[in-house]
């Protein structure tokens, strides 16, 4: 007979885990002797080694016991059944795994593939990072909002972005925003964009994205709340006789006095 030290350096565990077997119900309590120490037979060696030899292979100790109990067919069928579900959570761990590597990533935190090809563009571009947070903000909520246009939209950010002013906007602001809105900076920013409202306006596309009225007033405050310049740039533009952020508006009384 054995002692239960001597039952779980046969079985290669430790005691611990043959009070846990024992706890759970999957070891049955062996008779104690006059002493009150347990005392163990070749059985429960096996048992035990059958027990400890499962929970290697991976099967969950939930299952243990209806494998131990399985006639040889049962027993088959059931390590199938089991490893088909350990095959499900390895897909299901390793999709886990990748969805925390985009998050790590930061850009790819609710951003499709085509908004963060642009974000990385813009900082090729040598656009900050701190500018390059405030578009992710915008980009997150578009995404959500009208994920059905985003790839459209995009595709025209890169087409403005060939324009040697457009590239040229984003390096200002970048700096502006990296700066707390040199006012010297602001003018050259509000210049700039002035140049680019009229250019735009001349070829019709002037209010063409395709946001609603609820859109557009989140996406100019994320803007606002995230950078102060911005504010103040809105307000320059305005006397200049434009209004907006995410839609450009000419303002009519503006538009009446030219």
């Amino acid at each position: 007979m054995l002692t239960i030290s001597q039952l779980a350096a046969y079985a290669g565990v430790t005691v611990r885990a043959v009070r846990h077997y024992h706890k759970i119900g999957l070891l049955p309590e062996p008779d104690r002797d006059r002493s009150g120490y347990r005392s163990y037979g070749s059985a429960a060696v096996v048992r035990l080694i059958r027990i400890h030899t499962l929970a290697e292979a991976g099967v969950p100790l939930a299952r243990v016991q209806e494998l131990l109990d399985a006639t040889p067919e049962e027993f088959e069928d059931g390590v199938h059944r089991i490893d088909k579900d350990l095959r499900a959570e390895i897909r299901r761990l390793q999709d886990s795994r990748r969805r925390l590597a985009r998050l790590a990533a930061g850009d790819h935190l609710a951003l499709p593939p085509s908004v963060v090809g642009y974000l990385d563009r813009l900082r090729a571009h040598g656009v900050s990072e701190r500018y390059i947070e405030m578009e992710r903000g915008a980009w997150i909520m578009i995404a959500v909002q009208v994920p059905e246009v985003i790839d459209a939209v995009i595709a025209a950010k890169h087409e403005q972005l060939e324009d040697p002013d457009a590239q040229k906007l984003y390096s200002l602001v970048s700096e502006a925003v990296d700066n707390d809105g040199d006012e010297a900076l602001l003018v050259e920013i509000a210049d700039l964009l002035e140049r680019l409202y009229i250019r735009a306006a001349e070829a019709g596309e002037l209010g063409a994205e395709p946001f609603d009225d609820r859109l557009v007033e989140l996406l100019d405050a994320v803007m606002i709340e995230s950078a102060p310049e911005a504010a103040r740039l809105l307000a320059m533009m305005e006397e200049r006789g434009w209004r907006g952020w995410t839609r450009i508006e000419r303002i009519p009384e503006r538009i009446t006095r030219s």
